[in-house]
């Protein structure tokens, strides 16, 4: 489903000359797993997610989403993914209800079709209650259940998480990490960026640890345990961190 070879986006800074964010990532995810990005704030997931979604275009190298070019198939790309993070923003003075049905007109859907794929998402997201009421009356997890929404509405193959569950509580994270359970159960491809250790353990079968925009490793917790001889996924992470460090 994802297929990403030598990845790069640079930056120029005025103080710091170029800013390698990611320098020469590849990765594959497969269909109907949960492919965890791990790293520490700065590390490049964010910069790759938004590559990988068309936000941003790479410097250098090539990736295809479900089979379409993130550069020369953009519009193919965005139609495939749904893209979801702590900044996923919401109209203050649309309702639920509207919010939802707006994003599902800009991906063409109307009439009947519309009306029942938002009848169906508030449903299952449990959105029946506050459905008319604006969005920027709601609380953060009712937000979060119409942000739910309106990533999943037009029913993508490919799901990016980018640290969903940021400066949320408890019942708000907890709502998150169900519903890409149940995505996954699905047989959806989905890519779950974070830096907290359980978040990754519960959800991901596979991860890349990404470290100054650069893959320290790829695999399962089984295999990235048996690299380092560590068991806790924190030990883990900080022994594959120190040998990027050590390898630079």
């Amino acid at each position: 489903m994802i297929r990403a070879s030598d990845l790069k986006k640079h930056f120029h800074d005025s103080k710091r000359g170029v800013v390698r964010a990611v320098d020469g990532v590849s990765l594959e995810c497969n269909q109907g797993e949960v492919f965890g990005i791990l790293g520490a704030n700065g590390a490049g997931k964010t910069t790759l997610l938004r590559m990988l979604s068309t936000i941003l275009k790479p410097t250098s190298g090539t990736a295809t989403i479900a089979g379409w070019s993130i550069t020369e198939q953009p519009d193919k790309v965005r139609s495939s993914i749904g893209f979801m993070s702590t900044t996923t923003g919401l109209y203050a003075r649309l309702t639920a209800r509207e919010m939802i049905s707006y994003i599902g007109s800009l991906y063409g859907m109307s009439g009947r079709e519309l009306k029942a794929k938002v009848d169906e998402e508030i449903s299952l997201l449990q959105i029946t209650e506050f459905q008319d009421r604006l969005c920027d009356k709601l609380s953060t997890g009712q937000k979060q259940r119409v942000s739910l929404a309106r990533t999943v509405l037009h029913d993508p193959q490919v799901l990016f998480f980018d640290e969903p569950t940021a400066g949320l509580d408890v019942v708000a994270s907890k709502t998150i990490m169900e519903f890409i359970e149940q995505k996954r159960d699905q047989g959806k491809t989905i890519v779950f960026s974070t830096h907290i250790m359980s978040e990754a353990e519960r959800l991901c079968n596979r991860i890349a640890v990404i470290h100054n925009g650069k893959v320290a490793a790829v695999g399962t917790f089984g295999e990235l345990r048996e690299m380092t001889g560590e068991e806790r996924l924190d030990h883990v992470f900080l022994k594959l961190i120190e040998r990027a460090e050590a390898a630079a």
